[in-house]
């Protein structure tokens, strides 16, 4: 996924640029640490206190230079108006979020407001069209079957939340003047492994890694993904 993002960023922005970067619902802050570290200026919403403090710890650990280039906000996603003036970002990511939001239209058009003109959106959802695909894999065929008649399903964690169609997400796109510009699988072949899982050694690690770059933006393959990273770009 973070190949796939800078990929994108590498064809829109010219090298070395200092990119204004919003990171909705960042989580432990991951993503947001990586492309600080690239040099740009990257801001975190995060509304769980306990990642936002893990996110803040993590922070604390790098230079100085990159810890200024960083703030991080506790807010809720759907509020992007009360933290921030529309068109104040060149790359808004939501990585992860809309499976816990019931209706994510509101959501995505208030991101797409923060977006200067050009400005890439880049979302990463569960994919509702591959549902099916990991209770199947599992030999779990009630689940299977199940899978292919509902849009819900449970988290890690066993939580319920949804996943998103790319049909309806490129819809909603064009619709908040962010039309879909590219998008990819994201875990084709490795969804089912365990979460606890260690990483292989470093050459097998290499060629995991490009057998599924080479899949998430190879038909069939990508369609079969458990996730959907969508890459919009506004008008």
């Amino acid at each position: 996924m973070a190949r796939q993002l800078d990929e994108q960023l590498a064809a829109r922005y010219p090298v070395g640029q200092r990119l204004r970067i919003l990171d909705v619902g960042m989580g432990h802050g991951a993503q947001l640490l990586r492309l600080a570290r690239a040099g740009h200026t990257v801001t975190g919403l995060e509304a769980d206190p306990e990642l936002l403090k893990t996110a803040r710890e993590a922070l604390a650990g790098e230079p100085a230079g990159i810890r200024e280039r960083v703030r991080l906000i506790e807010g809720d996603g759907r509020d992007t108006g009360v933290h921030f003036l529309p068109g104040s970002f060149d790359v808004v990511l939501c990585h992860g979020v809309l499976m816990y939001v019931p209706e994510p239209d509101g959501l995505l058009a208030g991101l797409a407001r923060m977006l200067a003109p050009g400005g890439l959106l880049s979302l990463v959802v569960r994919n509702a069209e591959a549902l099916a695909m990991r209770p199947g894999l599992a030999g779990d065929w009630p689940g299977a079957l199940a899978a292919f008649e509902s849009d819900a399903y449970a988290d890690r964690y066993g939580a319920p939340v949804r996943a998103d169609r790319l049909g309806a997400l490129t819809s909603t796109l064009a619709g908040i003047a962010a039309p879909l510009h590219a998008w990819y699988g994201v875990r084709v072949f490795t969804d089912g492994l365990p979460h606890d899982a260690g990483l292989p050694a470093a050459d097998e690690l290499e060629r995991l890694l490009a057998a599924e770059e080479r899949a998430a933006r190879t038909d069939p393959y990508r369609r079969v993904a458990a996730l959907l990273h969508l890459c919009g770009v506004r008008g």
